[in-house]
């Protein structure tokens, strides 16, 4: 049996917490139909109708993230919607560092995640010192 690196263990830590705040605060609230998913879409502009499909949306996306074979196409996937939740907080005009740039804190551990524990994923997107 071989050893699991460190670095791939820190992959794994990145994607649980990951997996586990979006299902938490994001995903079991539209999911169950919590009062908070309603009143925050609908602060937002967005129509009460929408929780549900997000709530599916957000669950399918990080079942195919945590999935190795499908776990990039889960990333790429989450990440549109992430980008759609921030577009939505610039266009409401909310507060940069606490509200527009949330999702870019989490599309990072996110990504970070999957690069630290997918050797395939580091190939393609190496990390380069710059050797002057």
């Amino acid at each position: 049996m071989s050893k699991t690196s460190p670095m791939v263990w820190t992959g794994r830590v990145l994607t649980g917490l990951f997996a586990v705040f979006l299902l938490t605060a994001s995903i079991f609230p539209k999911l169950t139909g919590m009062k908070v998913a309603a009143d925050t879409l609908s602060s937002l502009g967005w129509k009460v109708d929408y929780v549900l499909m997000i709530g599916l949306m957000e669950f399918t996306f990080i079942a195919l993230y945590l999935f190795p074979p499908t776990a990039v196409l889960g990333a790429v996937l989450m990440t549109g919607l992430l980008g759609g939740a921030m577009a939505t907080q610039v266009r409401v005009e909310n507060p940069l560092f606490s509200h527009e740039l949330f999702s870019i804190y989490l599309a990072l551990f996110m990504w970070g995640g999957l690069w630290l524990r997918d050797p395939a994923l580091r190939a393609m997107l190496p990390w380069r010192k710059n050797e002057a």
